[in-house]
């Protein structure tokens, strides 16, 4: 009996160690009691029952990313390209999660295909190549209320690559190195009129620099002139206060005045007018020389 009883306690005790579960953090166990739903398990230790439940399915909570192959698409142009899609969604309800559909992600990958189908045969191809932001969120918008009965949430959908047929991919090639040259040749002509502009504002600041270093070279010539004309006034003047204040006689007076005339006469006119006073000190100082000249001669 004390066999039996060790063996049923170790029988007993390997079966609750074998029961215990820990559930991981963002994840959830789906637990069946006897084939039918009992419960969620979320993050922390749990014990089932042995025999009795079972643990039906072990759901992720975290964000996951579907990775469509390349779909085919016919535009409303007719126009038929390859488009592959990416899907961004989190599982919210692990119930409805497992028992909501049989396979999910063929589920998602199909609803994808049909709604991209759907979308861009109501698009033309430029409004396609364009209109990725638009497109993208009515499929999100589409399969998040198409997944809700599913316990998927779909927080994003991305269009990953758009390729249309080879001869329109060339053609579009064609098109965008156009387009560069276009750009290439309106900004080749915008730099030179600009540099053209640069050039003939220069050639006008140079005028206006030179005009003002003319005006300025006038200005200090003009200076000069009227301080010269200022000078010789100025010389004048004292020289006509210094003689005023020095009350010269008479004959000194005739003496300067015939000096005066002697300078004017070595000049270039041609017709001196000589005052009789003038005269008069010229006779006399004839007279002198040749009084002068005769004492010599005796």
């Amino acid at each position: 009996m004390l066999y039996v009883l060790i063996a049923l306690i170790v029988i007993i005790l390997l079966l609750i160690i074998t029961n215990i579960c820990v559930v991981q953090q963002a994840q959830a166990f789906v637990i069946e009691r006897l084939g039918a739903y009992s419960t969620t398990w979320n993050k922390g230790l749990h014990v089932k029952l042995p025999f009795i439940e079972r643990v039906a399915r072990k759901v992720s909570l975290k964000e996951q990313v579907a990775d469509f192959p390349p779909q085919p698409v016919i535009t409303k142009d007719n126009v038929t390209m390859q488009i592959d899609t990416v899907v961004y969604f989190q599982i919210t309800d692990p119930k409805l999660y497992t028992y909501g559909i049989e396979q999910p992600m063929i589920a998602i990958e199909t609803l994808s295909a049909t709604t991209l189908r759907n979308i861009i045969g109501d698009l033309e191809l430029d409004q396609c190549l364009t209109s990725r932001d638009i497109i993208n969120s009515k499929m999100r918008v589409i399969l998040d209320e198409a997944t809700d009965p599913w316990g998927i949430k779909v927080n994003r959908v991305e269009l990953k690559n758009i390729l249309p047929p080879r001869e329109i991919q060339n053609a579009m090639e064609k098109q965008m190195k156009a387009e560069r040259e276009r750009r290439e040749a309106i900004l080749r002509a915008e730099g030179e009129k600009r540099a053209a502009i640069l050039e003939a504002e220069g050639e006008k600041e140079s005028a206006i620099l030179r005009a003002d270093a003319k005006k300025q070279q006038q200005i200090l010539e003009a200076e000069g002139k009227a301080a010269a004309i200022l000078a010789v006034q100025k010389a004048t003047a004292d020289g006509l206060r210094l003689l005023n204040e020095a009350a010269p006689s008479d004959p000194v007076l005739r003496l300067r005045a015939l000096e005066a005339f002697a300078a004017a006469a070595d000049g270039k006119a041609t017709k001196i007018i000589i005052p009789s006073e003038i005269q008069g000190i010229a006779g006399l100082a004839q007279g002198v020389v040749e009084s002068l000249k005769t004492d010599k001669a005796e």
